[in-house]
């Protein structure tokens, strides 16, 4: 049975719809590419004019010695190479141009798509592999998409210009010339084939590279401590050699399409050579239409070779598409309905009806149920594991419940735009996570309009002013990865300052304090009380201290709520609570 172009393709390991995709990253770009396959052309019909004129300066300037030729002929060619020479820097720049622009548009939507993808799916991919995807396998499509597919464009027309060269001075021996040609297309295919399936495994070790980068020089601080120096250094060795070895084979396989091509090539002028000869010694064709027929020929077979050598590459960059539009595809953040709305102001009531969470067979959460008035501060705590993150993940909907539903003001959260919803929600966690940029920007991550005199209002808040001016250039001063450049206390109260910035009516505060010592944890303490007040405010607290006054707290044991009650009525009960109340404060009895 015959196979259409798109089965072939297929068989071939090539995904028609992210070649789609490629097409419509190029659709914007229309003119200057037809431009670009203008001077294709240019260069393809100039290839074929320098060898045709090979016939007329030997027979008619050496052989018939016509002086007015002498003039002419050389002006022709001059001509020929200065339009080749236009066209081809014309292409060179306009593929260039077309190129650079799909790279920097497919990482910018790569990037935003990146951006609103939901939470679970950065919970099972490593940042180190996603940033190799948007960096290394991007430059391999933009390989695909322009240098490739121009080239075999601007080969393809040199080819055909003098393939019109050989077939017209001579197309018995063209024909005769061009049997073996095809013979070299069905290595091509196996090489090619070959070349994808190690172009996948060349590209996940080049990923692995980046990971190893981001863990290690991200977690220097870590090895250092631990003398794991050499240890980073033979891990990253491993997938380094690894990424070589597919790397090389590659490169080996893909050689292999030039020799083939040479050798055929070989044997086509051996023959053509002696037909040629034996054609011109007994004058039935000219010195000149030999000449002119052997220079197309040679001239020809560059552009086979350089097309055959862009075939075996595509693979390596439709692997990379693949790998590229894989995240593409992927399905966005958690979507608003068609009804959703807008929230503009709310009281801050919570209520938790009936909800249940898991993580694919896992249940983490089970028949939760809170009602948190506006204003109250809610606590949850439990053992590690219980799922206390995972509940207040589900007030801003990182995650989605499975069942049951989440209330603000008696309005489910499914109802409300995502946007709106968490332009309510303020947070604080554990991990200081801070930009590389100055403590000025990094508190106005918080809210983006707000001005100067209110920035300095949200950090004398947080308690963060006096540390801030002490520093060289006071809200200016940048604060390194991270913050690396501040103290754990710091950086926290940098955190609360841009959450007090936001003034949204709901709080979540998961377990702020739990990393600071007890200086600092009394800097932050006060900071947060300040950041509390007249809010809804859920806190995930590790330090049980740190929550005497909370208008209620509920204990979680694998993910169910055991009790619920006030600090010095949930001592009175004996049970979860007082447990974990007894574990922490044992060694003060």
């Amino acid at each position: 049975m015959k196979l259409s172009v798109s089965e072939k393709l297929g068989k071939l390991g090539v995904n028609n719809d992210h070649l789609r995709q490629i097409v419509q990253l190029l659709k914007p770009h229309w003119k200057k590419l037809v431009l670009s396959v203008i001077c294709m052309i240019g260069v393809g019909w100039a290839a074929a004019g320098t060898a045709y004129l090979i016939r007329p300066v030997l027979d008619k300037i050496f052989v018939d010695k016509n002086a007015t030729m002498l003039k002419i002929l050389p002006l022709a060619v001059l001509v020929i190479v200065t339009v080749k020479g236009i066209c081809l820097w014309g292409n060179a720049y306009l593929t260039s141009f077309v190129g650079q622009s799909v790279v920097a548009e497919l990482r910018r939507k790569l990037h935003d798509h990146i951006q609103m993808l939901p939470l679970p799916f950065f919970d099972n991919n490593k940042i180190g592999d996603l940033m190799s995807r948007m960096l290394n396998d991007v430059d391999f499509l933009q390989n695909t998409a322009t240098s490739a597919l121009t080239g075999l464009v601007r080969d393809g027309f040199s080819a055909m210009g003098l393939l019109w060269v050989v077939f017209y001075q001579d197309w018995r021996l063209a024909l005769i010339a061009l049997v073996l040609l095809p013979a070299g297309f069905y290595p091509l295919f196996k090489i090619t084939k070959t070349i994808r399936g190690l172009a996948g495994k060349a590209l996940a070790y080049m990923s692995e590279i980046t990971v190893r980068l981001h863990e290690s020089l991200g977690s220097v601080r870590i090895v250092k401590a631990f003398g794991m120096e050499e240890y980073e250094k033979k891990r990253f060795k491993a997938v380094n050699d690894q990424n070589l070895h597919f790397s090389i084979k590659i490169t080996s396989i893909t050689a292999l399409s030039s020799p083939i091509m040479e050798f055929l090539g070989g044997l086509v002028i051996v023959f053509t050579v002696w037909y040629g000869g034996w054609c011109v010694i007994h004058g039935t064709t000219t010195p000149g239409a030999f000449f002119s027929f052997i220079g197309a020929l040679l001239m020809l077979y560059e552009p086979v070779k350089r097309i055959n050598k862009t075939i075996g590459l595509l693979p390596v960059g439709l692997m990379a598409a693949s790998r590229v539009f894989d995240i593409m595809e992927l399905p966005q953040e958690i979507l608003d309905r068609e009804d959703a709305r807008d929230l503009p102001s709310i009281n801050g009531s919570i209520e938790f009806r009936d909800v249940c969470f898991s993580y694919g067979d896992h249940d983490v959460l089970k028949d939760i149920n809170i009602t948190a008035r506006a204003g109250e501060v809610i606590a949850l705590v439990g053992m590690s594991g219980a799922g206390k993150t995972t509940l207040v993940n589900l007030i801003p909907r990182f995650y989605e419940v499975s069942e049951g539903g989440v209330y603000i003001d008696g309005v489910d959260i499914r109802d409300i735009k995502l946007s709106s919803l968490r332009s309510m929600i303020g947070m604080v966690t554990q991990q200081s996570i801070l930009f590389n940029d100055t403590i000025r920007n990094n508190i106005a991550y918080g809210d983006i309009t707000k001005g100067e005199e209110e920035i300095i209002a949200a950090a004398k808040a947080a308690n963060a002013y006096d540390f801030v001016m002490k520093l060289p250039q006071g809200f200016d001063t940048s604060i390194g990865d991270q913050g690396v450049r501040l103290s754990g206390g710091e950086r926290q109260r940098i955190c609360i300052a841009r959450a007090l910035l936001k003034n949204a009516p709901i709080l979540i505060l998961d377990e702020a304090t739990s990393s600071l010592d007890s200086g600092s944890e009394n800097e932050v303490q006060s900071a947060l009380d300040n950041l509390m007040v007249g809010r809804t405010t859920f806190v995930i607290a590790h330090r049980l201290s740190t929550i005497r006054n909370a208008d209620r707290i509920f204990a979680l044991t694998d993910g169910r709520i055991l009790e619920e009650g006030r600090h010095d009525e949930l001592l009175r009960k004996g049970g979860e609570y007082s447990r974990l109340y007894e574990l922490q404060f044992a060694h003060l009895q």
